[in-house]
């Protein structure tokens, strides 16, 4: 569990590291849960610290992570989020993982959905988890690792 330093520390490198930045940005920490430290981030050029599907978002996140473990022990996660792509994003894959789950049950045939990466399959893995009448895995390598959906 981090303590209130931790989480201060956390904050004051955050603001560093995006205050080097040119991007014009609102930056808000909510409360941490756990270990994990979310940052939600607001701003008119959302399409550039996303990137494609993400992938931007994911390497500042790692990034600010490896700044901030250079500089404090312990264990911590860093999640940011960009003008709530991440919370659409996942409300979007967990309604997709019911109508295929449904789909699946309907029809008696499996169902491969598109690959995606592990953040996302974890959020599948999850929807469908306590879903009976199908089994749920991951199956190929990356980059193309996708979600099977079968029934049972």
């Amino acid at each position: 569990m981090l303590n209130q330093a931790d989480i201060n520390k956390i904050k004051e490198i955050a603001k560093s590291f995006f205050e080097k930045t040119s991007f014009d940005l609102n930056l808000e920490f909510l409360n941490p849960e756990d270990e994990t430290v979310f940052i939600k981030i607001k701003t008119e050029e959302p399409k550039v610290l996303i990137g494609q599907n993400g992938q931007t978002l994911t390497d500042i996140q790692r990034l600010l992570k490896a700044i901030i473990k250079k500089q404090m022990d312990g264990e911590f996660y860093i999640d940011i989020d960009v003008n709530d792509y991440k919370k659409k994003k996942t409300d979007y894959l967990r309604e997709m993982a019911k109508e295929s789950a449904d789909e699946v049950i309907l029809t008696g045939r499996e169902k491969k959905l598109f690959p995606m990466s592990s953040y996302e399959r974890r959020i599948i893995h999850m929807a469908l988890s306590e879903r009976s009448g199908i089994a749920v895995e991951s199956v190929g390598q990356e980059p193309d690792r996708r979600i099977v959906i079968r029934p049972l």
